[in-house]
């Protein structure tokens, strides 16, 4: 099973910037989309932004031009560039690996990581 470790989050003024890592590891043959959702209390987990091991995004219309996805396939990591930090940016923050492994095989396989907390706030 891939394992997926966050770092990065932390406590920040409105206006700020923080970089979110998340770096997989484990017996992975190929990693195809990685992403970020978040989930503040009381609310659903949603997407923030993905990106497949080709370089495509998605990113949710309440972060764009503010957030910046992108990784780094040799390092089976993927970043998340969060400036111009909003009070309702505060969540905790999720990784999310979507592969397959070739041997034994298994396809469509999903991995989340534990969360690491962003709180935007003055």
């Amino acid at each position: 099973q891939v394992q997926l470790v966050e770092s990065g989050g932390g406590l920040v003024q409105p206006g700020g910037s923080l970089r979110l890592s998340c770096a997989a590891s484990g017996s992975v043959f190929s990693i195809n989309t990685m992403g970020w959702y978040r989930q503040a209390p009381g609310k659903e987990r949603d997407l923030v932004a993905r990106i497949t091991k080709g370089g495509s995004t998605n990113v949710a219309d309440s972060v764009k031009g503010r957030f910046t996805i992108s990784r780094d396939n040799a390092k089976n990591t993927v970043y998340l560039q969060m400036n111009s930090l909003k009070p309702e940016d505060t969540a905790v923050y999720y990784c999310k690996a979507e592969y397959y492994r070739s041997y034994p095989s298994a396809f469509n396989l999903i991995s989340w990581g534990q969360g690491t907390q962003v709180t935007v706030s003055s």
